[in-house]
């Protein structure tokens, strides 16, 4: 078969992959340990790509032949034909059909498949493999094909079922989009929220090395300073006000701040925030009577943190300041949480004096 078949049939395979496998196979190319598998995914990148068979035996510094090999076990097994040493292996077990079978299992629960445990293992995923599809594999094997799936074991996303009913949580959600999608150049949006900063560190994964168990000093009595921060939403430009405790006095700054110093051009200034009790205090109330002709809010429904854009910010914060922090002393702190905002937006972040 010509070179241009081989290639044709190598684009229209990969593209018949799930999206998921085909990112796997991209990775791989770059990442994965085992330098021949590696070596071969890079060939079918490369044809995916349209690269000849010649310009890419120059550059992988691999023979045609291998080229031609390579394509006709990928077109006629998938992933599980650039598994090393297939020709010595006997039948290979794991094919595309098992691996998707994998992917769909992982995005649920062994609960789905008649187990009691609510989390996955090797063994568990051995055990509904062989259930499913009838195949016995090795945990090595299945560490392996994992891995190759981009299939990991790390922490789910909790989140709290939102009170309202379907229909009133949709409709409020709406309605601050229309917001957002027009508004007047001389009004502002933002997105407040407050944000902790605590002298005890967050604890969280980093990398080390085998047999070594980083340590981070905790100071015991912990300390905390709080942070009252506004994203704009036109900008991208962050505010914010410090405080010694997360109060209405706290909130209150911050509505001044941005009346006063950070918007005073401003005919109108929405705010879109959560329920928290702090904005909706009797002094808060007192607070906004003022300035009842400058600023609305725009409450969010219970439990919506991911419609409030200033939430991936201080997330980001804590990966990169507090989370097993070395700071002795909560000013050492205070000092990189600042220093971090202003290298995240020169110019344009903002502190109240």
């Amino acid at each position: 078969m010509r070179t241009s078949q081989w290639m044709l049939k190598v684009q229209q395979k990969f593209k018949s992959l799930p999206k998921r496998l085909q990112r796997a196979l991209r990775g791989d190319a770059q990442r994965h340990g085992e330098a021949g598998y590696r070596q071969r995914c890079k060939i079918v990148v490369n044809l995916v790509k349209g690269h000849s068979r010649a310009s890419i035996a120059e550059h992988l510094h691999c023979s045609d032949s291998t080229i031609g090999r390579v394509a006709k076990r990928f077109v006629e097994e998938g992933l599980g034909g650039l598994v090393d040493h297939r020709e010595d292996n006997g039948e290979v077990k794991v094919t595309e059909k098992h691996e998707t079978m994998l992917l769909q299992a992982a995005a649920g629960s062994p609960r789905d498949y008649g187990y009691d445990r609510p989390t996955w293992t090797l063994e568990l995923f051995m055990a509904v493999l062989e259930q499913q599809m009838n195949v016995a594999i090795s945990s090595t094997t299945m560490s392996r094909t994992l891995a190759r799936l981009g299939i990991r074991c790390k922490r789910p996303k909790p989140f709290v079922l939102c009170p309202w009913k379907k229909a009133a949580r949709t409709r409020k959600l709406n309605e601050i989009k229309r917001l957002l999608d027009d508004f007047p150049e001389d009004e502002v949006i933002v997105y407040a929220d407050e944000v902790d900063i605590h002298l005890n560190p967050k604890i969280g994964s980093d990398w080390m090395p085998r047999g070594l168990q980083k340590t981070v000093l905790t100071p015991g009595k912990n300390e905390k300073r709080y942070l009252a921060g506004a994203l704009n939403a036109r900008t991208g430009e962050v505010t914010y006000v410090e405080g010694s405790r997360k109060d209405s006095q706290l909130f209150i700054a911050q509505l001044w701040q941005l009346v006063r110093e950070d918007y005073p051009q401003a005919k109108r200034i929405h705010i879109i925030l959560d329920n928290y009790r702090i904005h909706k205090s009797g002094q808060t109330q007192i607070a906004l009577a003022a300035l009842t002709d400058t600023v609305t809010l725009h409450f969010l429904p219970p439990y919506c943190p991911d419609h409030n854009r200033i939430e991936r910010l201080w997330k980001e914060l804590h990966a990169n300041v507090t989370r097993n922090h070395r700071c002795a002393t909560m000013e050492k702190l205070m000092q990189e949480v600042r220093k971090y905002l202003r290298q995240l937006q020169p110019q344009e972040c903002k502190l109240a004096a």
